[in-house]
C-alpha cells in the first residue's frame, strides 16, 4: 500500500509538470496568435488554457492529498513496528520471570491477566484413568510451592480437558465427566501440599475444546487468575 501511493505520488507529480509545460507553451501559442489569428481560435486556445490550468490546480491538490496519505502512511507503519517491538520485549521479560521455572509435560503462558499451566494428560495420568502418577505428583509439588509463596491471593482454575474418542473401556460414561474427574483429583492433590481448597475450582471441558491433535488435546490447564 505504502509503495503504491509513492508510485501515485511520483505520478501526480510528473503529471503536474507535464501541466505546467503545456501551460507555458499555450501561454507562448496566445501571445503570437494574438497578432497572427482571429478572434475565434484566439478563443478557443484562451479556452484550452483555462482547462489546463483547472486540471492543473486538481493535480496539485491529488498531489498534496497523496503526499498527506502518505505521510499518515508513514506514521501508522512507524507505530506498528514500535508496537511490536514493545510486545515483543514484554513477551521475553515474562519468559524470562517465570517463577514455575521448567518443568517436564509443563508449558507455562498467559492469557489476557492469566497464567496458565497447561500439563499433558499422559504426564498426570494413564490412559482413561484419574490416579495421579507417581512423577506428576512431583511436578505438582513444585507447582503447589510456587502457587503458594507468590500466589497465595490468587483465586486457581483447574480445567480438565480430553480428546474427542468415545469412552470405552473406563468407568466413566462421558468425556465431560472424565475431565471434570482429573481436574478434581488435581485440585485435591495440591490441596493435600497446603494450598486453601476455597480459593480453588474446577471445571471439566470434556472434548469441547480441543488443540491440534489427539495428544494435545488430553491436558489439564492450572490457571492463576488476575486480580489477587
Amino acid at each position: 500500500m505504502l509503495r503504491k501511493m509513492m508510485t501515485d505520488r511520483a505520478g501526480g507529480a510528473v503529471k503536474v509538470a507535464a501541466l505546467a509545460v503545456g501551460l507555458v507553451v499555450v501561454s507562448g501559442m496566445l501571445g503570437g496568435c494574438a497578432k497572427n489569428k482571429g478572434g475565434g481560435e484566439l478563443e478557443a486556445l484562451r479556452d484550452e488554457n483555462t482547462s489546463l490550468r483547472e486540471q492543473l490546480a486538481q493535480l496539485e491538490n491529488a498531489l498534496d492529498t497523496c503526499e498527506d496519505r502518505n505521510a499518515n502512511l508513514v506514521a501508522d507503519r512507524d507505530a506498528a513496528v514500535s508496537e511490536a517491538e514493545r510486545l515483543r520485549s514484554g513477551a521475553g521479560s515474562q519468559m524470562a520471570s517465570n517463577p514455575f521455572g521448567s518443568l517436564p509435560g509443563v508449558d507455562v503462558s498467559q492469557r489476557g491477566g492469566e497464567i496458565v499451566l497447561n500439563i499433558a494428560g499422559d504426564v498426570l495420568f494413564a490412559s482413561g484413568q484419574t490416579t495421579l502418577r507417581n512423577d506428576a505428583k512431583r511436578t505438582l509439588d513444585q507447582i503447589a510451592s510456587v502457587l503458594q509463596s507468590q500466589y497465595g491471593n490468587n483465586e486457581i482454575r483447574i480445567a480438565g480437558h480430553t480428546d474427542s474418542d468415545p469412552i470405552k473401556k473406563s468407568q466413566w460414561k462421558t468425556n465431560e465427566r472424565l475431565s471434570a474427574e482429573r481436574a478434581m483429583a488435581v485440585e485435591d492433590y495440591l490441596a493435600s501440599r497446603g494450598m486453601n481448597k476455597s480459593r480453588m475450582y474446577i471445571a471439566g471441558y470434556g472434548s469441547a475444546q480441543p488443540r491440534g491433535d489427539k495428544q494435545s488435546s488430553r491436558r489439564v490447564e492450572i490457571i492463576v487468575l488476575a486480580g489477587g
